[in-house]
């Protein structure tokens, strides 16, 4: 009810809402007449068709959201195909589904990822993107689930604190420019037709307006894939070429040394960043989340990594600022 009346109040009225829900817990046998019941309500030109004239499948089960393709057979012969998504529960302690709201319609708008169809009680309505979605080399991330609550209290928050406090400092030095990002660029949110070339960006929940240089580090983090092998990470002449294309695509050839140098230091500095952000979303979804994943293991693992690369970072940025 909330998303609905979130939705409304920004103005978004030419989009269909429902007050329905569907439970993402249910298995997709029970799912399925409940999502044809949702587009029904929501689609008024549907709402006598028969339920064999419509599909419901999973598209995928992430950590954090129920992904259905929904495939209609409208009375002129038609398919139509569109994405329902189902917000996993208490995902609202991370994500602010009204800022999300917004950007997809802005976005949407200006012809990034998916249109946005329709909204109701616990998710939204999407176009269906043709397309596949990316994958690492990485097989399958797997974690040890024992001995959770021993390990939690092994966390020191006051080192926590500390770290997002110093790493703030250094930041605010490189004067990096703020922009809207999806931060979190992983090879599931990027989607390539390999017929037309073309890739697409979807799931923009965690996008917001950030710091440039961390959502090009959270991509660079991505690479690491499900094993979290963080060896993957770019080297600095990978990063340069990403970054010629980043800044002139038609021409990365003409791009400035300095402007190369300064946005590897922004990156590489807000890389560290990444990793403190994700390991604290694993502490709060370890406590909130019902969904049978270690997160607790998750926020040592990418924490680790911060300590690991914090020493290198922290000597490419204050040297980059000393030389300046």
């Amino acid at each position: 009810m909330e998303v609905t009346e979130e939705a409304r109040e920004d103005g978004i009225s030419i989009v269909p809402s429902s007050s329905l829900t569907v439970d993402v817990s249910l298995p997709l046998s029970q799912i399925k007449p409940r999502i044809i019941d949702l587009c029904r309500s929501l689609f008024k030109e549907w709402s006598c068709l028969e339920d064999s004239r419509f599909s419901v499948e999973t598209v995928s089960g992430g950590i954090t959201n129920l992904l259905l393709k929904v495939s209609v057979k409208e009375d002129n012969g038609n398919d139509v195909l569109l994405t329902v998504r189902l917000f996993g529960p208490n995902t609202e302690y991370v994500i602010d589904r009204k800022r999300e709201l917004q950007a997809i319609r802005h976005l949407s708008a200006a012809g990034f990822g998916a249109e946005l169809l329709g909204v109701f009680g616990n998710g939204m309505v999407q176009s269906f993107i043709n397309a596949r979605t990316l994958s690492p080399s990485a097989s399958a991330l797997k974690f040890d689930d024992s001995e959770k609550q021993r390990k939690y209290e092994t966390v020191s928050f006051r080192e926590v604190y500390d770290a997002v406090a110093e790493l703030k400092d250094l930041t605010e030095l490189l004067d990096a420019p703020v922009v809207f990002a999806h931060n979190d660029l992983l090879s599931g949110n990027l989607m390539l037709n390999d017929d037309e070339e073309k890739l697409y960006l979807i799931d923009f929940e965690y996008g917001s307006y950030n710091y440039r240089g961390y959502d090009i580090a959270n991509h660079f983090n991505e690479y690491a894939g499900f094993d979290c092998d963080y060896n993957l990470y770019p080297d600095k002449d990978a990063q340069y070429h990403f970054f010629r294309h980043y800044f002139q695509p038609d021409k990365p050839h003409k791009v400035r040394d300095e402007d190369l140098e300064a946005l590897y230091v922004e990156t590489n500095s807000f890389m560290l960043a990444s990793h403190l952000y994700w390991a604290l979303w694993a502490l709060i979804q370890a406590k909130v989340s019902p969904i049978d994943f270690d997160y607790l293991d998750y926020f040592f693992l990418r924490y680790n990594e911060y300590r690991r690369r914090k020493e290198t970072c922290f000597l490419i940025a204050r040297t980059y600022l000393t030389n300046s």
